[in-house]
């Protein structure tokens, strides 16, 4: 089973182009979709999960034309949105129970057995009677992919799903995605580099409504091989250094800026020459959002 978006765009009616001929490649596995807020990420995810239409363009699923059959993809499609609702006074089993009513599964011992299963895969079950006002976040971003399996979906769509989560509940989600790679196309759409490095065998970077890089993380990595450089500076340093390095990215250490740039030769000037990381190429690309590769 493989996604494959070809051409698609998106324009608001106060002229905001949120998608500029979107093509993208996308089997069975996890796929990182990675940009900062508004770069067309939730939009593209919108339009996917047939909640948005796209001015131009085409989306298809196996043999399903994705814009034209919305039914057909839904039947297929589990999704998580970055924001999502839930009744706080009722129990995840009972309101995951009422979800699988919706979608259809009328046989009340298939029900059952089904949610049950849900519930023991997201770690959920000891507290499947539990109101859902007294879930930690962790707990309901569970709950969501819970309830986002229950059709059995071949494609599975999760959008920032890891925000603002500690990192023990950032684990298990990491343990029930990639479980979930292994026979379904999964998009994980986040801004947070850690997520796609963590998961993902393929990936793309957008900006800008504009997909910026493309290709397998191992490999895009070999391409900034020898080409990163950091230095640590005085903060009354930087601005200088912005102007005469491409800087992609400064971190504070110590109370000093610590800078990686990007430089196709050894610049010399106490620059040490360092092993890039996916970071790395997240910030380059999105400080050349028009040079569009594809690995």
């Amino acid at each position: 089973m493989e996604l494959i978006i070809d051409n698609l765009s998106k324009t608001y009616s106060n002229g905001v182009k949120a998608l500029q001929n979107i093509s993208l490649e996308i089997p069975t596995g996890m796929f990182g979709l990675l940009g900062p807020n508004g770069a067309g990420k939730s939009t593209l995810m919108r339009i996917i999960a047939t909640l948005q239409d796209a001015d131009n363009g085409s989306i298809t699923l196996g043999d399903v034309d994705v814009l034209k059959q919305k039914n057909e993809l839904r039947q297929v499609l589990g999704y998580l949105p970055q924001q999502f609702g839930l009744y706080p006074k009722i129990s995840a089993e009972v309101l995951l129970n009422h979800f699988a009513v919706l979608k259809g599964i009328t046989q009340k011992g298939e029900r059952k057995d089904l949610v049950e299963a849900l519930l023991h895969k997201t770690n959920l079950y000891d507290v499947r009677k539990q109101n859902l006002k007294g879930y930690s976040g962790g707990m309901k971003q569970r709950f969501g992919i819970a309830q986002a399996l229950l059709n059995d979906p071949k494609l599975l769509i999760v959008d920032e799903p890891t925000a603002g989560l500690d990192p023990v509940e950032r684990n298990r989600f990491y343990n029930v995605l990639s479980e979930l790679g292994e026979r379904t196309v999964v998009i994980l759409s986040t801004h947070i580099v850690d997520d796609v490095k963590e998961l993902c065998t393929h990936m793309a970077i957008i900006n800008q409504g504009q997909v910026c890089l493309k290709g397998n993380p191992l490999q895009i990595l070999e391409n900034l091989k020898g080409r990163v450089y950091k230095k640590t500076i005085q903060k009354s340093e930087l601005k200088a250094y912005k102007q005469n390095y491409k800087v992609i990215s400064e971190k504070l250490f110590l109370g000093k800026p610590t800078i990686h740039i990007l430089s196709n030769v050894n610049p010399g000037n106490g620059f040490l020459l360092i092993n890039a990381e996916l970071e790395d190429v997240y910030f380059s690309e999105i400080f050349n959002t028009r040079n569009v590769k594809s690995l």
